[in-house]
């Protein structure tokens, strides 16, 4: 009996780390969006911009380009009134974040966030709008 309760504090301990290395990275990612987020919301493009992966950043070139990438084809996320964070995923070994965002008119959208990893932190790779015809809330 002592030998099983034993076994079971050790696999419970076993499972903290990985349960909280997990949360340290969803937390890290949501932190990174909500960043940007708050960088489009000051009009900070060059804030904004840090947050884009290397990738992004070499497709765009310059803040001010990839700022109005974001007005003219994002514009939910350039003004939210509301984001909420839903499942994080692996797709083909690519982490997504859903996000639900509603805009100044209520519409509500859902998009997907391509993170990636990079010794500078977690940076935003892409983002896939899902739909922009859901139903208000």
């Amino acid at each position: 009996m002592r030998k099983l309760m034993l076994m079971s504090v050790c696999i419970a301990m076993m499972a903290l780390p990985i349960s909280a290395t997990s949360e340290a990275r969803d937390d890290a990612i949501t932190g990174v969006i909500d960043d940007q987020i708050a960088a489009f919301l000051r009009r900070d493009a060059e804030a904004a911009f840090a947050y884009a992966s290397p990738l992004i950043q070499g497709v765009f070139g310059s803040p001010d380009r990839f700022a109005e990438m974001v007005q003219s084809g994002y514009p939910m996320v350039w003004q939210p009134v509301e984001v909420r964070y839903l499942a994080l995923r692996t797709v083909a070994g690519s982490l997504w974040q859903r996000v639900m965002i509603t805009d100044p008119e209520g519409r509500v959208h859902l998009l997907d966030y391509q993170m990636v990893e990079t010794a500078m932190g977690w940076k935003i790779n892409a983002v896939q709008l899902l739909t922009d015809d859901a139903p208000t809330t």
